[in-house]
């Protein structure tokens, strides 16, 4: 945390360095001393002061300046710093206008020049306005600060990217903080500006793009080398793994992520049946742990970047990027994973961002206290999710088709589930429409089975329904399922395209697709198991089989 500081002004060079240098004999440890023979500086400089999120803890200017007196310094300083302690050092003759100031502009002490000795006139005074100073004192929090609309999907896509990349920030919504406006005006902004980010350094980015921020915050998305042994797409828990094994076993790596680390599974709040974590843990907190593993062994890592096709030469595999740029590898590894699928009924499209989310539990809680949510889904992550939004919200309802969860969810889910109370299981429902007026309102529910519809207040909508894997990108001579997931392995000789990308003598390695040295492991394979430890396994079991592909390639 910034220290606060201490400013002294005074236009006499000799009692500026005294008053400073007594200042920083006594308080230096717990402030930091800034000073000025200037009012007019001074003053230029608190607006900088203010945009950085410092605090000034007091200001000890003298009265009599030849550019301005003290009592009117003072008072145009609390405008920008109102809670800072005013004093001022005034000599004999001027005590009738300190005591004047003292309601003019609420000031709280005046000091006769000298004070000397400070342990008995400057000291005391001064300790007791910082007592009562740091008793009300809350501290800034000093990092980034972003101000926008609850309801607004801009500010939902920046929430969601800093969160996911684990990033701290402060959300200001700007029809209920005042610390939103006050940002606003300092900087000369307006609401159609929105959403606007802030940096610890006081600049800001209106209406940021992910990449912008990366860029700003030293994370820009830049290889560093034009050809890697694997280049791994898609950093959920498959790909971390693939990251960590391929980097602790000296394979010079690369992994890309068009969003932030851990998938679907980084959404999750708690995970509880992950080997090893007999309390749980959650999947920001796995993501942030492989991440940390897989750099500690030289993993290079791209993020937000989106691959957009590979391209194959020889035995060599070109992958471009949204950006424009690409690099080479000798394989590749595809963990993009799967998405959650849209909801279709009407009204759902008009409102995602302003009330109606995919996945974003974790980020968009807080905005839900005390309010009415409901989550569509009856798998382990709408199950995480409705246990982690009950903590906030007056009452969650799950929405699911089936008339219980007992097929879907695994059975500690659902036993937690049962003992929370504000948590509530709509079976055979459907929701049929979204309305509101700006952000999402209500919302209508049908009966399955009677096929009646009733209408509820509605606040949020979490979506978790079904799993649509991530692969438009890839080019078709990699064979894909009629659902879209990837095929690997043996399942490749039962599609009749097979013998015309596979011209090896060899049969294709477990986890590799028609294309030699393309590779697929997690959620994106068809077959593949959906669970945390599976995709995990997976991730790992690609890397050896990059191993024999390299050896077998002579690359």
């Amino acid at each position: 945390m910034k220290k606060p500081i201490l400013f002294a002004i005074d236009d006499d060079p000799q009692v500026l360095r005294a008053v400073t240098r007594d200042l920083r004999s006594q308080y230096r440890s717990e402030f930091r001393i800034l000073s000025t023979n200037s009012a007019k500086e001074a003053l230029e400089t608190l607006p900088e002061l203010k945009k950085q999120g410092e605090s000034v803890a007091l200001f000890l200017s003298d009265q009599r300046m030849p550019e301005m007196i003290g009592v009117d310094f003072l008072e145009q300083a609390k405008k920008l710093f109102p809670d800072a302690k005013r004093v001022l050092l005034t000599a004999y003759s001027d005590t009738e206008a300190a005591i004047k100031a003292i309601n003019e502009v609420q000031l709280d002490y005046y000091l006769l020049k000298p004070w000397d000795p400070p342990e008995e006139k400057l000291f005391p005074v001064l300790n007791d306005l910082l007592e009562e100073w740091q008793a009300n004192f809350k501290p800034e929090f000093h990092g980034i600060h972003l101000v926008g609309y609850q309801y607004s999907p801009k500010s939902h896509t920046i929430k969601d990217y800093l969160s996911g990349n684990l990033i701290p920030y402060r959300w200001l919504d700007i029809e209920g903080n005042e610390k939103a406006a006050e940002l606003l005006e300092t900087n000369s902004l307006e609401t159609g500006d929105l959403p606007v980010i802030f940096f610890d350094d006081g600049s800001y980015i209106k209406d940021p793009a992910p990449i912008q921020i990366a860029d700003k915050l030293g994370k820009g998305p830049t290889a560093s080398e034009t050809i890697y042994d694997v280049v791994i797409i898609g950093a959920g828990p498959a790909g971390l793994a693939a990251a960590v094994y391929g980097g602790s076993e000296g394979l010079k790596t690369l992994l890309v992520e068009r969003r932030a680390p851990g998938g679907q599974a980084g959404t999750s709040s708690r995970i509880e049946n992950y080997l090893g974590f007999p309390n749980g843990l959650s999947g920001s907190d796995l993501a942030r742990r492989a991440i940390t593993q897989a750099t500690r062994f030289g993993v290079e890592f791209l993020s937000p970047m989106e691959v957009v096709g590979i391209d194959v030469e020889d035995q060599y595999k070109t992958i471009r990027m949204s950006d424009g740029s690409s690099v080479n590898s000798k394989a590749v590894i595809v963990t993009t994973g799967v998405n959650y699928r849209k909801l279709d009924s009407k009204g759902i499209s008009d409102f995602t961002g302003a009330g109606i989310y995919y996945g974003a539990a974790m980020t968009e809680a807080h905005a839900f206290k005390d309010k009415e949510v409901y989550v569509v889904g009856g798998g382990n992550s709408a199950g995480q999710a409705a246990m982690y939004l009950s903590t906030f919200a007056k009452n969650v309802s799950i929405v699911i088709r089936r008339k219980d969860l007992v097929a879907t969810m695994s059975h500690y889910l659902i036993e937690q589930i049962n003992k929370t109370d504000n948590i509530q299981v709509l079976g055979n429902t459907l929701v049929e429409e979204a309305c509101g007026n700006g952000r999402l309102q209500k919302l209508v529910l049908k009966d399955h089975e009677s096929e009646n519809f009733r209408d509820v207040e509605a606040d949020g909508l979490f979506i978790f329904i079904g799993a649509r894997p991530y692969t438009d990108w890839v080019h078709n001579s990699v064979i894909k399922n009629p659902k879209g997931f990837i095929e690997t392995g043996k399942e490749l000789s039962k599609y009749e395209d097979y013998p015309k990308t596979w011209k090896l003598e060899r049969t294709p390695y477990l986890l590799e697709t028609c294309s030699p040295g393309i590779f697929a492991a997690g959620d994106v394979r068809a077959g593949a198991m959906n669970r945390v430890a599976s995709a995990v396994g997976e991730g790992a079991m690609s890397i050896k089989y990059v191993h024999e592909y390299l050896a077998d390639s002579n690359l």
